[in-house]
């Protein structure tokens, strides 16, 4: 509840209890009147809000990196980008290249599960066919 909404509720609060007489409260001005619940849910939220800031968090991202190898085809690894990363034929091609020329090409940056199960899946499907290629993920800084 915004700190404008709870001075105004303080204020009709204080204005209330100045037009009593006889020590009676003003209209739901009492401890179990709406005013007071209204104060609680406003103390309440604030406790929520700062909760909530403390879980959001971002999760830690991890590159998964291809290596190369002499023996895989290049147009394996290239069917490996598009089915599993779903790259188009050009980035997959490109990719590839950097792959075959550097020794190692970085084929996206996921959060840790879902990195680590696309490590696993090129590897079963390298090891499927035969192709001893290998996957591996890195964190990323």
């Amino acid at each position: 509840m915004s700190s404008f909404l709870i001075s105004q509720i303080k204020c009709q609060r204080e204005e209330g209890s100045k037009g009593d007489k006889g020590g009676k409260e003003g209209k739901g001005g009492g401890k179990n009147g709406k005013i007071e619940n209204i104060e609680q849910e406003g103390d309440f939220a604030s406790d929520i809000a700062t909760k909530i800031k403390q879980r959001s968090k971002r999760p830690s991202l991890y590159k998964v990196i291809l290596l190369n190898d002499d023996y895989t085809p290049m147009e394996f690894v290239v069917y490996i980008l598009q089915e599993l990363f779903h790259k188009s034929h050009e980035e997959a091609v490109m990719i590839m290249l950097t792959v075959h020329n550097h020794g190692m090409g970085e084929c996206g940056v996921f959060p840790y599960e879902v990195a680590e199960a696309k490590v696993t899946q090129v590897m079963d499907l390298a090891k499927k066919d035969q192709h001893p290629l290998k996957c591996i993920m890195e964190k990323q800084y």
